[in-house]
């Protein structure tokens, strides 16, 4: 660790803590990922004591330096570099964030709606229902509510823990940061290049730790899926969206919390004469915690457990909770073929218990259902986990001559839209110190200055609309495959040019770049040469709002779900979350899987007739 950020007495208040930051942080990654970092230290190491004779600890800090800076010399090395600062930029930005006091501040929060929810541990071990939703994110929220509100008696399934909005305000960003993420936030796809790509695990789901922005879904993809895949739920999908953001109570975020980083984005947006605006989300009332991917401290932003699962359970639906489900049942010899009959699930402590019910709606996630419906024997179609779309994301961020405090404001504030046609996406995005997907430049004293000066740092990020490039594979442990689209690997450096062109605009004295070669530019003719003598493989890239791998559409063959969202080769299977959508929604996904959820379940509903739903399914 000394050696990454190198040492400086001055400091050591908040430094001193930093280790035991980090320790806490490894300890919640899964096993591979916390022996992949190990590995990785230990590479480090060994050309320390090949260079030296001695160990980095051995060292005194001037030879320290001297190793490090060696080895960012090597592009084959920087990209190991980068990982291994990756979870000390996240200690070490707590830490500073949090000096000189020890604890966070909590802020007013609202009391949250009440919810019921039962601890696996708590419930019985053979039940009934009427229909069961397996995930409590953005889609199965929707459709627990839906049916629920149709007299079926409804029990949602919740692999996560419930977090409540006091529980946030009591702890640091960074200590949310573990227990919201699956993996501990170290969910990566493999490929070429390799991409983080992190989801949430907790009731609500992903919608718990995004961005809060609510952008409905292009007409022209509506019209893609509706016509070119005869996606039938894409019928109505204006109807179906107006009633999403009325739920969500979504509107354009006002600028008196927008925070300097938007308006940096705004102001470089308009002197260059481009298309930008703050952004809608579904946050009134928001105060500005820039806090929403680690959960909002104060309420404000109305993921679905604050928004449509009280709506659910007040309709008389239940979330058991740290239940994870093995398996669906299946009844082969049911009359009319092979017919959902309930699911088997986990407890955290091993154990199982069984609820029946003849209607199974799958909304565990899109890198989650096509394993569970392997594990179920129902995912033998050659589209089940294929067509997996990401937005690959990469950011830059500019140096200003005064200070932007970038994580005093609204996280994801400003949308720039004058190249969302040609599939790029910017936003304005600013998370709390280190835990941005922006790893700072440098390493030791130099990397140390970095975070010190992080306050003049303003960050813009930018996704891309991709070509299904990827693929879920895995029965038991997910495994993700996804490599970067050649013409999507054109979009992600477009994308970096146009962020350096915005932040040069609006006043930037410099722009750090992500890329190894020329981490900084004062220009933009420096950019485009350090872009010229790049690839894609050289920036940071992350992704996000995975979608596709169970999708909907009217060709048998392509499509594992029928147009309406129903599992092809057995009765009473929905599928219900992003892996429903048939391609990339070219958008930040949370309206567009609550409308397509909404669709999948209001016609199911309309249907089976009702409350008598549950008869006629059998």
């Amino acid at each position: 660790m000394a050696a990454l950020l190198g040492t400086d007495e001055r400091d050591s208040g908040w430094a001193d803590r930093v280790p035991h930051r980090l320790h806490t942080l490894l300890a919640a990654m899964p096993g591979p990922a916390r022996a992949g970092l190990h590995v990785g230290a230990a590479a480090v190491e060994a050309y320390a004591f090949a260079r030296t004779g001695r160990s980095l600890g051995a060292l005194d800090a001037g030879s320290r330096e001297e190793v490090m800076r060696a080895l960012t010399g090597r592009p084959a090395v920087a990209a190991l570099l980068d990982l291994l600062k990756v979870p000390v930029l996240l200690a070490a930005g707590t830490e500073r964030m949090l000096w000189p006091a020890a604890d966070p501040q909590p802020l007013d929060a609202a009391g949250d709606p009440p919810l019921d929810c039962v601890p696996a541990t708590e419930w019985p071990t053979r039940t009934t229902a009427d229909a069961v939703v397996i995930g409590s994110g953005a889609g199965g929220a929707v459709a627990a509510r839906t049916l629920a509100r149709a007299g079926l008696r409804t029990i949602i399934v919740e692999e996560g823990e419930h977090h409540t909005t006091a529980s946030f305000g009591r702890r640091t960003p960074l200590d949310r940061f573990g227990a919201l993420y699956r993996d501990g936030g170290a969910t990566a796809a493999f490929g070429r290049p390799p991409l983080l790509l992190p989801t949430g695990r907790a009731v609500g789901g992903t919608t718990v730790v995004n961005s809060g922005t609510c952008y409905r879904t292009p007409a022209h993809v509506v019209q893609r899926w509706q016509h070119r895949y005869g996606c039938s739920l894409a019928e109505g999908f204006a109807e179906h969206l107006d009633e999403v953001e009325r739920t969500l109570r979504v509107a354009t975020q006002p600028l008196d919390v927008l925070g300097n980083n938007g308006m940096l984005a705004l102001a470089g947006a308009r002197e260059l004469g481009w298309k930008a605006a703050p952004l809608r989300r579904n946050a009134p009332g928001c105060k500005g915690s820039c806090q929403c991917v680690v959960g909002c401290p104060t309420g404000a932003k109305q993921s679905v457990q604050l928004s449509v699962l009280p709506d659910a359970c007040a309709a008389g639906a239940q979330i058991v909770t740290s239940a994870r489900v093995r398996r669906i049942l299946v009844d082969q010899d049911r009359p009319g073929g092979c017919a959902a009959a309930g699911v088997v699930v986990r407890r955290a402590d091993g154990s199982e218990l069984e609820i029946l019910s003849p209607l199974v709606v799958v909304a565990a996630g899109t890198l989650q259902s096509p394993p569970l419906l392997r594990r179920s024997g129902l995912g033998s179609h050659p589209g089940t986990g294929a067509n997996l779309s990401v937005h690959p994301a990469t950011s830059v961020a500019g140096r200003f001559p005064r200070q932007v405090t970038a994580w005093q404001g609204v996280l994801q504030s400003v949308g720039v839209e004058e190249l969302h046609s040609s599939g790029v996406l910017i936003e304005a995005t600013a998370t709390p110190p280190g835990m941005s997907s922006f790893v700072l430049p440098g390493v030791g004293r130099q990397l140390r200055g970095e975070l010190e000066d992080a306050g003049r740092l303003a960050t813009l990020g930018a996704m891309i609309a991709d070509r299904p490039s990827g693929r879920v594979l895995g029965r038991d442990r997910t495994l993700i495959r996804y490599d970067v689209h050649p013409r999507d690997a054109g979009r992600l450096m477009a994308a970096v040019r146009a962020m350096g062109q915005v932040l040069f605009a609006a006043g930037a004295e410099e722009v750090l770049t992500g890329i190894a070669s020329a981490p900084r530019v004062r220009n933009l003719a420096a950019l485009d040469e350090a872009l010229a003598g790049g690839t894609v493989r050289g920036l940071h890239l992350s992704a996000f709002h995975p979608t596709g791998t169970v999708a909907a559409g009217a060709d048998p063959d392509r499509f594992p779900a029928d147009g309406a969202g129903r599992l092809r080769g057995v009765r009473g299977v929905l599928i219900a979350d992003g892996s429903v959508l048939p391609s990339c929604p070219e958008v930040n996904p949370q309206l567009s899987i609550m409308a397509a959820a909404l669709a999948v379940t209001e016609r199911w509903v309309q249907e089976a007739g009702g409350e008598g739903a549950a008869r006629d399914v059998g």
